[in-house]
C-alpha cells in the first residue's frame, strides 16, 4: 500500500531487446529458484497460492510460453486437454458455450484446450484411440455418451484420465457431469398435462444415447401417471436437419390422432417444430403447447408461450474441467461426479 492508502501499480517488466523469456528469466525477476518457478507454473500443491499468482503474473507480463517438448520430457505431461466433440447439427448448438466454460475454468492453470471433432459417419473411437495411443493430451472430455460406451470402457481399461458430459452404465467408475434428463422428461409431461393436454409427442435425441433413453423413460412414466398419451416422433431426432424435422412434423400433424403437445430437448428442434406447425396454420397455446430445454436463453424471445427449462452449460463446463484436472493429478482418488436435477419451479413463460 502507498502512503495515501491506495494500492501501487506494479512496475511494468521489460526485457532486453531480443531476449526470449524463459524459466531462468522468471526466476531472476522473482528472486526464486528455477525449480520453484517450474513447480509454481505446474500448479504444484506444495507451492503457496500467493507465490503461484506472483509467478504467473510475471510470466504473463513477459510473454512466457512453456516449451511443450521440454515440459513433456520433464513431467511426462503435455498440459493439453482435449474436448472430443461431435459435429452433428444439434450437438453444435451447445458446443461453443461448453468450450467457453471449460476454457474459463482452466484459466490460470497450466492447461490448454484443443478441440478434436468427429463426424457423424466416423467411428467415435478413432479420435479417442489416437489421443490415448499418441499421448497427445493429458486427458479427455467427451459427450453424447451411450449406456455401454466403447470409449469409456477403452479409457478405463487404459487408465487414461477422462470425464464425460453424461452418465454411462460404468458411471460409478468414472468422473461425469450430467443433467437429469429422466426428471426433465417427467416434468415436461406434468407441465403439459397441467395445461390440459392429452397427447404429447417428443422429438427425442438419437435413442442410442443415454440421455435420450433417460428422457423417454421419464416422460413415459409420467404420462402413465397423468393419464396422458405419449409417443416419440418417428422419422426424425433432435439431431436431424431442419428439412427432416419439418417433414416429420408435417406427416405427424396430418394424422387423425395428432398430438396436442410437444417436447423438445433443444433450441433448434423447438424452433423448427413451432415454425413447421405455424406454417400449417396451427397456433401455439391454442392448438398445441410445447415444453423445451435450452442452454442459451432464446426460446422465450422467439415465442413467449413456450414452456422452458434451462440447462446450465456454464456450470457443466466448469465442473468438467475441474473434474478432469482432478483425475489427472489424483488418479487414485474417487472421481468427481455431479448430477443436476431440474427445478420444477423453473418453468418460465413470458406473458
Amino acid at each position: 500500500m502507498s502512503k495515501s492508502g491506495t494500492s501501487e501499480t506494479p512496475k511494468k517488466i521489460e526485457l532486453a531487446p531480443g531476449e526470449r523469456p524463459t524459466l531462468k528469466t522468471i526466476a531472476r525477476l522473482s528472486g526464486l529458484a528455477v525449480p520453484t518457478v517450474s513447480r509454481a507454473l505446474a500448479d504444484a500443491p506444495d507451492i503457496r497460492q500467493d507465490t503461484k499468482t506472483r509467478i504467473r503474473d510475471i510470466a504473463n507480463q513477459i510473454g512466457y510460453r512453456p516449451n511443450r517438448a521440454g515440459v513433456r520430457l520433464r513431467t511426462g505431461r503435455t498440459n493439453v486437454i482435449s474436448l472430443v466433440m461431435s459435429t452433428e447439427h444439434d450437438a453444435m448448438n451447445n458446443t461453443g458455450r461448453l468450450i467457453s466454460a471449460v476454457t474459463s475454468a482452466l484459466r490460470g492453470t497450466p492447461y490448454h484446450v484443443i478441440i478434436t471433432p468427429y463426424f457423424p459417419d466416423e467411428d467415435p473411437m478413432v479420435p479417442i484411440r489416437y489421443i490415448v495411443e499418441t499421448g497427445s493430451a493429458d486427458g479427455l472430455i467427451i459427450n453424447q455418451t451411450e449406456p455401454d460406451d466403447a470409449r469409456v470402457r477403452y479409457m478405463l481399461e487404459n487408465r487414461f484420465p477422462f470425464v464425460s458430459h453424461g452418465r454411462t452404465a460404468l458411471s460409478e467408475q468414472h468422473a461425469y457431469f450430467d443433467y437429469d434428463n429422466t426428471a426433465f422428461g417427467s416434468l415436461a409431461i406434468k407441465a403439459l398435462a397441467e395445461r390440459g393436454r392429452k397427447h404429447v409427442a417428443m422429438l427425442a435425441p438419437p435413442q442410442n444415447q443415454g440421455y435420450a433413453q433417460n428422457m423417454i423413460e421419464g416422460a413415459r412414466a409420467a404420462a402413465s401417471d397423468e393419464g396422458v398419451q405419449f409417443s416419440v416422433i418417428e422419422g426424425a431426432t433432435s439431431h436431424s436437419t431442419v428439412p427432416i424435422v419439418e417433414q416429420a412434423m408435417t406427416t405427424l400433424f396430418h394424422q387423425a390422432d395428432r398430438p396436442d403437445a410437444l417436447i423438445a430437448p433443444s433450441i433448434g428442434g423447438c424452433v423448427t417444430m413451432v415454425s413447421a406447425l405455424e406454417r400449417l396454420g396451427l397456433v401455439l397455446e391454442q392448438d398445441f403447447d410445447i415444453a423445451a430445454k435450452e442452454a442459451v436463453s432464446f426460446l422465450r424471445r422467439f415465442r413467449p408461450g413456450i414452456l422452458v427449462l434451462e440447462e446450465n452449460v456454464d456450470e457443466a463446463g466448469d465442473f468438467l474441467a475441474r473434474a478432469l484436472m482432478h483425475r489427472i493429478s489424483h488418479p487414485d482418488e474417487p472421481p468427481m461426479q455431479r448430477l443436476v436435477y431440474p427445478d420444477n419451479s423453473a418453468w418460465k413463460v413470458d406473458r
